[in-house]
């Protein structure tokens, strides 16, 4: 059963990855993300639908446009594969109990109406934080395109699940949760103007929300996890010399990963913190 849903859900995020490639693409630019159809950005070329199946046609065409034999950056099939597993990964700790908590999610009424409202909310993060990782890397922006409708989206479905799941109480976790990161990453956003941005701040607040609906342990695991993890990365480029102290670097790529690791292992990491020091 496992295996079967890795392999539903992993095509599924390949096939999201493909149309995350465009996303990462045009909307810094301000462009469209429905039209025009893809083309090759050095030809102009359009890509053929056979020429554009996930991973595989970047194989077969040798990574070089089928028209102008300009190259195929590697990138768009790692986006690709990357997506499939993160969508395979995330559809695994949705339906398993055992090994990736999800009886945490649904302690009353564990529900497969629940688990499929739940797995909707997440894997839309889940595309999204790919797309917002990437684009921070390149441009050091969070669009707004993509942070506010976000909003809407998680509120409607973890709302809708929650209710489901007869555990309206976690709506309330899960604003505090949305509102607790949102104003932490104002005041660091208003002390430090240069160090966080507003894109940061708008950030926080989608993951408090998750989190939040979550439990306590997921959103404080989570939100320490962005900056130990951050920090640990800062502080290597700057060992290395590949930074220096005033080097910009994106934060939004470490909120998201210190969001996931809260998200599928926040309770772990909670109870053995407690577990250490003799408060468990």
């Amino acid at each position: 059963m496992a295996s079967t849903i890795a392999g539903v859900f992993g095509i599924l995020g390949a096939l999201i990855g493909s149309f995350l490639n465009v996303v990462i693409y045009r909307i810094p630019a301000g462009r469209s993300i429905v039209s025009p159809p893809s083309s090759c950005g050095s030809c102009g070329a359009r890509i053929r639908p056979y020429d554009n199946i996930p991973v595989l046609s970047w194989f077969v065409l040798r990574g070089e446009c089928r028209d102008c034999k300009a190259p195929i950056s590697p990138r768009y099939p790692m986006i690709e594969l990357g997506t499939a597993v993160f969508f395979a990964v995330v559809a695994l700790w949705a339906f398993s109990s055992a090994d990736f908590g999800w009886a945490a999610v649904t302690t009353t009424t564990n529900t497969l109406v629940t688990q499929l409202i739940v797995l909707a909310a997440f894997l839309y993060l889940a595309a999204i934080s790919v797309a917002l990782a990437m684009i921070d890397l390149d441009t050091h922006t969070l669009p707004n395109r993509i942070l506010l409708p976000a909003y809407p989206v998680a509120a409607v479905l973890l709302g809708a699940a929650a209710l489901v799941a007869g555990e309206p109480g976690r709506l309330l976790t899960a604003l505090v949760g949305a509102g607790a990161l949102f104003g932490l990453y104002l005041a660091l956003a208003l002390i430090s103007p240069g160090g966080m941005g507003l894109g940061d701040v708008k950030l926080a607040g989608l993951l408090g929300l998750y989190l939040g609906y979550l439990g306590w342990a997921p959103l404080i695991v989570g939100a320490f996890g962005a900056f130990l993890l951050g920090g640990v990365f800062g502080l290597l480029l700057l060992l290395t010399r590949k930074a220096k102290r005033r080097s910009s670097i994106p934060f939004g790529p470490w909120m998201l990963l210190g969001a996931w690791l809260g998200a599928f292992l926040g309770d772990q990491i909670a109870i053995g913190y407690l577990t250490l020091y003799g408060l468990a």
